[in-house]
């Protein structure tokens, strides 16, 4: 699960903004844009659009994380989507639990009042297809089970809860239009809240051609029981001395070395060239303080190369920057000032852990994979349909 999600925070563009896969290594993906993640939707469902239907079917995805409540809703166009509506909000359904082990009622009640939110959106939009997820803090909530049961009862969404294979799975399909089409590997983490993912992909052998299959490459993953939420209920957030940011990298580096292949990806990196790409909100507002944004920019960091250096410095700076100075930084801003540098932590363990020259920002994850599933599962059983297998007996 991602810590942050940037892709419904500007307002939607009249042409349908599509996700499409890019031209070229040095050529960000597009995943689109939507409404501003505070605005509350008030609007009564509208009539039939005769046109919608021979525009295609909408799909929906929604991801409720243990920081983050994100609704995407899009149309397939070629070989992506047009994303035509979406909602963020910072709900922290997971705060307190890696202490008490239980979903807090104040979290519960943000949250409630979010997908209050995405159910107008899904009612007025009546996607084809939907999928609805939870992750990490409903997973390990003694009261996960029984939240998304109250959820269903009064608001009517049914949301399924993931195991973290099938997580890292969705967060790689999402992705993978952005890893360089001539590399031998890469390296995808996902930083969520409460966990964080990673896949190691080796194309040694071969790559898929469907963007919907990228999994399938997947060599060894792993999913970390740490995320920005827990580091930070562990060891603070908001003053973090070079010892505390020592000690937060020192103890997500011990859960990184039961990585199933740790040595052989670290010689794959060494004689192959593999780059790592990175779906947070910790690496996209690393991004935009690296390009010195005067606003979140989703267009310029979405499959922005970032060198090692780069990396270096614009760590450097945000460590020595005072959380007052984080909460003011239009990249940064409240919610995330005190989740910020645990964030960081996790990507410098990784980083240690695993040198490469490069990594790639990826401003998409878990919604943008589910919606590509759906949409290759979809036109799967359409060409099944067109193109009936022939029986033994020629039937």
């Amino acid at each position: 699960m991602t810590d942050s999600d940037r892709s419904a925070a500007v307002p939607p563009s009249s042409d349908e903004p599509a996700l499409r896969t890019p031209t070229g290594p040095d050529q960000a993906g597009r995943a689109g844009t939507s409404r501003p993640p505070d605005q509350t939707d008030t609007r009564t469902a509208p009539a039939p659009n005769p046109t919608r239907k021979h525009r295609g079917p909408l799909y929906a995805a929604l991801d409720l994380g243990t920081n983050n409540c994100r609704l995407l809703i899009a149309r397939p166009h070629d070989h992506g989507f047009r994303v035509l509506d979406g909602f963020t909000r910072i709900v922290r359904l997971g705060e307190g639990v890696s202490v008490t082990g239980r979903l807090g009622d104040a979290a519960m009640e943000r949250t409630m009042e979010a997908l209050r939110q995405c159910r107008n959106k899904l009612r007025e939009h009546q996607p084809a297809r939907m999928r609805l997820i939870a992750t990490e803090a409903c997973r390990i909530a003694e009261n996960g089970p029984a939240f998304l049961a109250r959820v269903k009862e009064e608001i009517g969404l049914d949301l399924e809860i993931v195991d973290r294979r099938t997580e890292a799975e969705l967060a790689v399909t999402g992705c993978a239009d952005l890893i360089d089409m001539e590399t031998s590997g890469a390296l995808m983490f996902d930083i969520g809240g409460g966990s964080s993912e990673l896949a190691w992909l080796d194309f040694r052998g071969g790559r898929p051609k469907s963007q919907g299959r990228m999994a399938a490459s997947i060599r060894s993953w792993q999913s970390l029981p740490v995320g920005v939420v827990s580091i930070a209920e562990k060891f603070g957030g908001v003053d973090v001395t070079p010892a505390i940011f020592e000690a937060m990298v020192a103890h997500v580096s011990e859960h990184l070395r039961q990585f199933r292949g740790r040595e052989k990806l670290r010689q794959m990196i060494a004689s192959h060239d593999v780059h790592l790409i990175g779906t947070s909100g910790t690496v996209t507002t690393l991004a935009g303080l690296h390009l010195g944004l005067e606003r979140y920019e989703r267009q310029k960091v979405d499959g922005l190369w970032m060198q090692r250096a780069q990396v270096d410095e614009t760590m450097k700076v945000l460590l020595a920057m005072p959380f007052e100075r984080r909460v003011a930084h239009p990249c940064i801003g409240r919610d995330r000032a005190d989740l910020v540098l645990p964030g960081c932590a996790i990507f410098e363990a990784i980083r240690r852990e695993w040198p490469t020259d490069r990594v790639r920002v990826a401003d998409r994850g878990l919604r943008e994979g589910i919606l590509i599933s759906l949409m290759d599962a979809d036109r799967a059983r359409s060409r099944a349909s067109r193109y009936p297998r022939r029986t033994p007996n020629g039937g």
